[in-house]
């Protein structure tokens, strides 16, 4: 094709795009609907005909909004309400606690092996599942660690899509350029064909993944412990009953150890108080333990010991938590409970709700929990279902913090979680539908088997992720219908045809691997493979490298969250920017060219 004005006009939207995503003037989305909006006008009042096979066609609205009905992108989403419906149930916080407990020894060195892992398993089984896998295995990993989730979230993507440069099947682009390949009459690509640079750009980059890039993430906090206020010590207290796991326990150095994290404020036992330092306490049924926690721990606590629930209500029956709200509610200067002890207000009684600890910003109380006197301003860290919860907004005692309120795991729903996760990895992994379809079947699985429900599966969706895609399709669709991309490929190795292959083959590299992240991964394989197998016959050498070299370009999307699905998987739980992609990922890809070019001519006899 000729250039046309209208290529030029598409190379000014996507640069204009590209600087606004990375400068983040104006929100994501903001600049993902100026996009589509500005490429829907361009094309509509100056129609283009598509080239080629598809001669006839035009860069219509049709074309240009097919990405909001990618299967990526459906196969993304619906990935997000399986991975919500993991944390929901906490089917993985046995994993996670045996993680974590690694990570305490020796941080660095058990984060590079999982990393290890990570990429070890991408290899094998198709990067996306892996990432699903991992994101709240990492989340719970940081949190442990006192470390934001952007510190490992970015990390986690990077180390499967360079796992997947390995073998055949790491990666869908993999399979999309073979099979290019297969259809312009080249040797069938075997299952290690390219193992040996493929693993070598691996090792080089998860050397920079393990080493560099977390130093090069801002940390930020989770969302929720933003919101949630994780620093604040409530006090609480746990009345011991037979069978619990604390019975036997002994006090070292003042500490519980099956209470780690929290402060022993005091033991009562009977008309007996143990205060600290406490001298070899052993606990027994019946006890009370008072302590000092966040809400955080004192949630994790309450999965493993629901008893913390029978705190001030002592005809309340503990179990059963999964599913209910943990909210904050202040006492209110004018509420009638001022003055009074928590064993004479009947909390649950006239709510339905627990409390679960007590916050004062004046001082750290000691004493039994029912025995504080309430007074205004204290914050209750209350326990109940959800109508229970919101019922409080319409209380004139407390007032309902309602950006507060924390949904606690339904932990009986944990094995449905786990077996429907486990389908959708298997059916993915061994190829028996494509992975939009396990997904899609696995996202309705987790609804229909109570793990989640409709409302709570919507909130799982990025609406940020979904536009993002479909601007970035979009701009892939009028990059290749106006003839831009080939019209860049074909300039740069007219100017580079002089130099020899070696010159030539890491040129293209380049080329692709900043193509792949403007363009989908996929399209950027089906486009450039042609080119690069006609780029090595007019070269005289085999086109084996020349391929090979697409396989891996393609897989270098790590400058920008659209660039692979895995990076939008983690965007939102790394709290991530368009920029921190830049920042991240921009050296990596430039290692990582630098190591094929330089190791490339001496594997191939260039």
């Amino acid at each position: 094709m000729e250039p046309s004005w209208q290529m030029w006009a598409t190379f000014a939207l996507i640069a204009g795009a590209i600087v606004l995503y990375a400068t983040e003037r104006f929100p994501l989305e903001q600049t993902s609907l100026a996009l589509l909006a500005a490429l829907l006008l361009l094309f509509h009042f100056a129609p283009l005909e598509l080239p080629g096979e598809i001669f006839g066609q035009r860069l219509d609205a049709r074309r240009l909004l097919a990405g909001f009905a990618d299967p990526a992108l459906i196969a993304v989403l619906a990935l997000m309400v399986i991975g919500h419906g993991l944390i929901r149930t906490g089917a993985l916080d046995e994993t996670i606690r045996f993680m974590s407990h690694r990570f305490q020894h020796r941080p660095g060195l058990s984060l590079a092996v999982t990393l290890a892992v990570i990429a070890a398993l991408s290899a094998i089984i198709n990067n996306t599942p892996i990432v699903v896998i991992f994101i709240p295995v990492m989340t719970s990993i940081a949190e442990r660690l006192n470390r934001g989730p952007s510190r490992l979230m970015m990390p986690l993507s990077f180390a499967a899509i360079l796992g997947g440069m390995v073998t055949l099947i790491g990666s869908s682009t993999n399979l999309l350029v073979a099979g290019a390949a297969a259809d312009l009459n080249q040797p069938a690509i075997g299952f290690f064909d390219f193992a040996v640079p493929g693993g070598v750009l691996a090792i080089v980059g998860l050397a920079y993944v393990v080493f560099i890039l977390p130093h090069l993430l801002r940390e930020r906090a989770s969302l929720a412990s933003e919101i949630t206020g994780d620093g604040k010590q409530f006090i609480a207290q746990i009345l011991i009953r037979t069978g619990s796991p604390l019975v036997g326990q002994t006090t070292v150095a003042g500490m519980i150890p099956h209470l780690k994290g929290m402060t022993v404020r005091m033991i009562q036992r009977g008309a007996e108080s143990h205060l600290p330092p406490f001298d070899d306490v052993r606990l027994q049924p019946g006890d009370t333990v008072v302590v000092a926690a966040t809400r955080a721990l004192l949630a994790e606590a309450l999965a493993r010991m629901p008893e913390l629930a029978d705190t001030a209500d002592e005809d309340q029956e503990g179990g059963g938590v999964g599913g209910s709200l943990l909210a904050e509610a202040m006492v209110t200067p004018a509420s009638r409970v001022i003055g009074r002890s928590l064993r004479l207000v009947g909390f649950h009684y006239h709510t339905g709700c627990v409390i679960l600890g007590v916050q004062r910003r004046s001082r750290m109380m000691r004493g039994r929990m029912e025995d504080i006197r309430l007074e205004a301003g204290d914050i209750l860290l209350l326990l109940g279902p959800r109508d229970r919860v919101t019922n409080l907004r319409f209380s004139r005692e407390v007032l309902l913090i309602e950006w507060s309120a924390l949904e606690l795991p339904a932990r009986h729903h944990a094995k449905r979680a786990l077996a429907v996760f486990a389908a959708v990895v298997a059916a993915a992994a061994t190829g028996l539908v494509p992975i939009v379809i396990a997904a899609l079947a696995g996202a309705l699985g987790m609804i229909a088997l109570g793990c989640l429900n409709i409302n709570q599966a919507a909130r799982a969706v990025d609406r940020q992720v979904a536009l993002l895609v479909a601007a970035a399709l979009a701009m892939g669709s009028a990059l290749q219908g106006t003839g831009g991309a080939a019209y860049l490929a074909q300039h740069m190795i007219t100017a580079m045809a002089g130099l020899g292959p070696a010159v030539v083959l890491s040129a293209l590299f380049a080329l692709v691997a900043v193509m792949t992240n403007v363009l989908s991964n996929a399209a950027t394989a089906v486009l450039f493979t042609p080119i690069a197998i006609n780029t090595a016959l007019a070269l005289g050498v085999a086109p084996t490298p020349f391929i090979h070299a697409i396989i891996f370009a393609a897989n270098c999307s790590f400058a920008t969250p659209m660039g692979y699905q895995t990076n939008l998987l983690v965007m939102g739980p790394g709290r991530y920017k368009f920029s921190d992609y830049l920042r991240g990922g921009t050296p990596l890809i430039v290692l990582i060219w630098l190591a094929f070019s330089l190791f490339a001519p001496w594997y191939y006899g260039f």
